[in-house]
């Protein structure tokens, strides 16, 4: 049977906006709505978020924007994260940073995030790291509890291997639809270690954190010979293509048969409108090979 891909996995947009440096962004309340609002408007209607974000307060600032006009959940899916516990003056209790998996972390972790998002229910949970003491019994009991209550629609992982993904899976009854992956033309490992072959062969999206390689492409000094050929080529093919150098940068991950979703984290509506236009601009396979070899920093064999 051939399996049918939604952007999400569930009815979500297929660029996201993350929100992990809304803290550094200045904004006011009013000044958060208008950009959630300016994104909707784009089509991006996806919000990622983890409860660790901005020393844990990312989440709350999208809460208090939210709040102003309720109206919005409906039409927005909000994505957090859980399992790492971060040392913070929020977080007095917390010792040293480390990983925590327990039920008692997830659903403590997922009923903060309700209280700071203003929201009843969460559309997609992510496991944020891999956790060598995971017990997948026990988060098959948290996921199961939180699910049956309906606080969380839908459940995924971050940055999990084939077999870490396949451990998990096998004490759900859930599937898990989603596995956050970093992955851009300076970061494109998982593109060869058959981790995007793995989450086809499931129908799980991909989503790529830091389809950017955190901002390198931007930047005007400082960057390696890699990454300098990497853009080099990226500019050829953008002027090939009338288009801009960070939209070749997404369209070839768009391009990528496992439906890659791309997760952007500026707070400039222009950047991310440019994403969206990324939707449109279609590589030759020659263009993304020229693409892939320079990633990869030496040629095909």
């Amino acid at each position: 049977m051939k399996h049918q891909y939604h952007p999400l996995g569930f009815e979500g947009s297929r660029i996201s906006q993350g929100f992990w440096r809304m803290n550094e962004w200045g904004f006011n309340a009013q000044e958060r709505l208008a950009f959630i609002e300016q994104a909707m408007e784009l089509g991006v209607t996806t919000f990622d978020h983890a409860d660790i974000y901005g020393d844990y307060r990312c989440e709350s600032l999208f809460g208090e924007a939210l709040k102003i006009k309720p109206e919005l959940r409906d039409g927005i899916q909000l994505i957090s994260k859980c399992g790492i516990r971060l040392p913070s003056d929020q977080r007095p209790d917390v010792r040293r940073y480390r990983y925590d998996h327990s039920p008692e972390h997830i659903i403590r972790s997922v009923e903060q995030s309700l209280f700071n998002l203003n929201t009843d229910y969460i559309d997609l949970l992510l496991l944020h790291r891999p956790n060598p003491l995971m017990d997948p019994d026990d988060v098959a009991g948290a996921f199961e509890h939180l699910f049956t209550l309906g606080k969380v629609k839908h459940f995924g992982v971050s940055n999990f291997s084939p077999a870490q993904f396949d451990l998990l899976q096998s004490r759900l009854e859930v599937p898990l639809i989603v596995n956050q992956i970093e992955l851009s033309v300076v970061a494109p490992k998982h593109i060869e270690d058959s981790s995007l072959n793995h989450l086809q062969q499931h129908a799980v999206t991909p989503m790529a954190w830091s389809p950017f390689g955190g901002g390198a492409l931007f930047k005007e000094m400082g960057l390696s010979s890699h990454q300098e050929e990497v853009r080099g080529v990226l500019q050829k093919v953008a002027s090939e293509q009338d288009a801009s150098v960070d939209q070749i940068a997404l369209a070839w991950l768009l391009q990528h048969p496992s439906k890659i979703c791309p997760v952007l984290g500026s707070g400039k509506v222009e950047r991310l409108s440019s994403a969206v236009d990324a939707l449109n601009v279609s590589l030759s396979q020659d263009q993304w090979f020229d693409i892939w070899e320079a990633a990869r920093g030496q040629p095909l064999p």
